[in-house]
């Protein structure tokens, strides 16, 4: 994976929140079964879902990879998810949904972006690469002074989120966007594994220097996110663990190891007591919705569980191949 893919990864590691600072319309988030069902041809297939089951005997938590940017005709979701759901008595998301609705979301990403120092964004890349920059935002008509006071991590995923939009890709039609509306409309109680603030906190601690090979990469093939975008969804689309952890986890791990502790291992390893408690102190069914890169390999939440002891199944109706998850499969 060449670093310029950091923003792309970013899609199944951090929840939506990003779209809170770059214009999130969730009035357009489809909201009932009849809109989303209205959505699809008549040959729709459902994305086969990253979805895995832990219990200890006593309730089980669902463990459901999320890709935070998604089509209409994602939808409707698998009858797998439409089970967990129905079984869970509530619904766990990354952040809260009460905090990345609250008035003041957009606000506190866009200080996250910031600098610190007083430094810009024309004082941390070179003149060359700040001047592809602004060739690139003028194309888009757009000028460089509206990004100068940011971080280069928020510049890549605004790009790509311009990107991904303009290819109908869009925030508020991410699965736990959608979740988040059908708990809402079912009354199931939700809850956070981490803040905002711990989400942010994360993404700002990034590497300057990472960022900025990620944002090189980016502006000097720009024509091939549009393929590489759709390649990720296709994998997280298709269920297909093998795939979309070569595309992502690995080469990230590989490439930009801190970026890859930061957001990923440091951020798992906080949530894995939360997901024990579930387990160990509740009788009841959690279905828990988190980036699908979270749930992939050595470092994921799905193998830290398996080797805490916990029964751990693949739910997964369309696959070929048995559900008992294998060693080194993820």
């Amino acid at each position: 994976m060449s670093l310029f893919k950091l923003a792309l990864v970013v899609l199944l590691l951090v929840s939506h929140s990003a779209s809170a600072a770059t214009g999130r319309a969730a009035d357009q988030t489809p909201t009932s079964e009849a809109e989303l069902a209205a959505l699809s041809t008549p040959a729709h297939v459902p994305p086969v879902p990253l979805m895995w089951r832990v219990s200890d005997g006593d309730n089980a938590i669902y463990l459901l990879g999320s890709f935070h940017l998604l089509k209409q005709d994602d939808y409707p979701v698998s009858a797998d998810i439409d089970q967990a759901f129905a079984a869970a008595s509530r619904v766990v998301f990354e952040v809260a949904p009460e905090q990345l609705d609250a008035p003041d979301t957009g606000e506190m990403f866009l200080a996250a972006a910031g600098y610190d120092d007083g430094r810009t964004l024309s004082d941390v890349l070179s003149p060359k690469l700040y001047e592809k920059l602004r060739r690139l935002l003028a194309r888009q008509g757009s000028a460089i002074a509206q990004v100068d006071g940011y971080e280069p991590w928020f510049v890549n995923l605004s790009l790509l989120l311009g990107l991904a939009q303009s290819l109908e890709f869009r925030p508020d039609q991410g699965l736990d966007r959608y979740l988040i509306e059908r708990a809402k409309a079912a009354g199931k109680p939700t809850g956070g594994l981490e803040t905002l603030k711990d989400q942010l906190d994360a993404l700002d601690a990034t590497p300057l220097q990472e960022q900025t090979v990620g944002l090189r990469e980016f502006l000097d093939r720009p024509q091939e996110m549009p393929g590489l975008l759709a390649e990720l969804h296709q994998a997280w689309r298709d269920g297909d663990v093998e795939e979309l952890d070569g595309l992502t986890r690995v080469d990230m791990r590989e490439k930009t190891p801190e970026t890859y502790r930061l957001l990923n291992v440091e951020r798992n390893d906080r949530w894995i007591p939360a997901l024990r408690a579930m387990l160990d102190g509740d009788d009841e069914d959690v279905m828990v919705v988190v980036g699908a890169l979270h749930l992939l390999g050595v470092d994921g939440v799905v193998e830290k569980l398996q080797a805490a002891g916990y029964q751990v199944e693949r739910v997964c109706s369309a696959c070929e191949v048995g559900s008992e998850v294998e060693t080194g499969a993820l």
